[in-house]
């Protein structure tokens, strides 16, 4: 690995790269989150942000002056994303689009030489994640799925060392919950399409509607087109600690039950779905639900219980407790630490353009490896079926009109 490591330094020397050189950074997608990264890669001096695109140039505009205000220079804007990465001086780019837009955007900045720090989940289907995944490495490219609490925090590398210690016993159960929500969406875009938007580069390769402002912007996710709902925009940030920390690769089969029950508008995600997935020796459940897990409302909107044979651990954010017969250990026995702490998720990533190092922590492999059995949950709920999953060649088995979601057409022209 260091010979592997000085190399790439060597390469990127004689490109006239050194390790030090600022990073050039593109933005796709400068909404609410897109602005939110943007603001947070500029809190790092090594990295010069020399465009950024959207569809929407009210966004764009705001981003470009952002950036103006904090660094004293204008980036160039851009309306769609393919003349951003015809740009040679870019190095890498962030992908903070919906969900149906990124894997477009990061497979064509792979081929065009480009690092990609994508958000969650990885992608809109399980055919595009895995052309993600796959692209990274026919182009040997840096990668970072936007789940920041995997490094943010040294929360979940304490959880993992302690499940891995074996001190809990057998897991035998995971329940992972995120709280729904139960008030009808309500937005303040216009009623009929504004200007500044691009509507049909917004649609992109999802089908043809008509305008609608709650399929736009913040509450596109409440939309199948789109997005698989809050429940899909919540499942890689808690169902990560318990991937990581049993090293879960994909279930063999997967159930799930709910429906709108409370929300009553235009959306059509449900606001209730409990999934069932069955793992080798361990059932994992994911609980989208109006009110934490009972128990532990204590441990507020999102959470992860580790069932063990001696005790249980419980995991939000920011904390975690032990808990054994029906009483909370605060002196449980822990082992010592042996994961690293991370320079921070953003920071790792720009580490790692650097050093051409491609095992980032939540590369686009391991994105797709976390995001994939919350896509497999929202194929049995609109099914109404139980699946049952071949993951060496990513089939579903039996039951081709349940196949039918792991992939769909775009829309003319575009493609992967």
């Amino acid at each position: 690995m260091a010979g592997a490591a000085f190399t790439a330094l060597n390469r990127r020397a004689l490109a006239g790269h050194s390790p030090n050189d600022q990073i050039v950074l593109g933005m796709i997608g400068v909404g609410g989150m897109g602005t939110s990264r943007l603001k947070e890669f500029m809190k790092h001096d090594d990295v010069r942000v020399a465009a950024i695109c959207d569809v929407d140039r009210g966004h764009l505009d705001r981003a470009v002056a952002e950036v103006e205000k904090v660094r004293g220079s204008k980036p160039r804007g851009f309306g769609d994303f393919r003349r951003l990465l015809e740009d040679k001086e870019i190095q890498a780019v962030a992908v903070v689009t919906p969900d149906h837009w990124h894997a477009i955007p990061t497979v064509r900045a792979f081929e065009a030489g480009k690092d990609v720090f994508v958000e969650k989940p990885l992608s809109y289907s399980i055919a595009e994640g895995r052309a993600m995944a796959d692209a990274s490495l026919k182009y040997r490219r840096v990668s970072q799925m936007g789940n920041h609490i995997h490094n943010d925090h040294a929360n979940y590398r304490r959880v993992v060392e302690l499940v891995r210690s074996g001190k809990l016993g057998r897991i035998t159960r995971v329940h992972c919950w995120k709280t729904s929500p139960t008030q009808p969406l309500r937005t303040t875009l216009p009623a009929t399409q504004p200007p500044e938007l691009d509507y049909d580069f917004w649609l992109g390769p999802a089908p043809q509607r008509p305008y609608h402002p709650l399929r736009c912007h913040v509450s596109f996710r409440q939309f199948w087109d789109y997005s698989g709902g809050t429940f899909i925009d919540f499942w890689c940030h808690i169902v990560d600690v318990a991937v990581w920390a049993l090293d879960l690769k994909a279930p063999r089969s997967v159930s799930a039950v709910g429906g709108r029950f409370f929300i009553d508008d235009e959306t059509e995600t449900p606001d209730t779905l409990e999934a069932i997935l069955e793992y080798p020796e361990l059932i994992l459940m994911f609980h989208f639900r109006p009110t934490p897990l009972p128990g532990f409302e204590h441990m507020g909107h999102i959470g992860c219980l580790f069932e063990g044979t001696e005790a249980s651990l419980v995991v939000n954010y920011e904390q975690h407790e032990v808990w054994a017969r029906g009483k909370k250990i605060d002196d449980f026995p822990r082992p010592d630490p042996t994961i690293p702490d991370s320079p921070g998720h953003i920071r790792e990533f720009l580490d790692a353009i650097k050093t051409r190092n491609l095992d980032t922590t939540c590369n686009v492999r391991y994105g797709h490896r976390v995001t994939k059995p919350g896509l497999l949950s929202n194929i049995a709920f609109r099914t109404g079926r139980r699946i049952y999953w071949d993951d060496e060649r990513e089939r579903i088995l039996r039951d081709s009109a349940a196949e039918k979601f792991l992939r769909r057409r775009f829309r003319k022209p575009w493609k992967l």
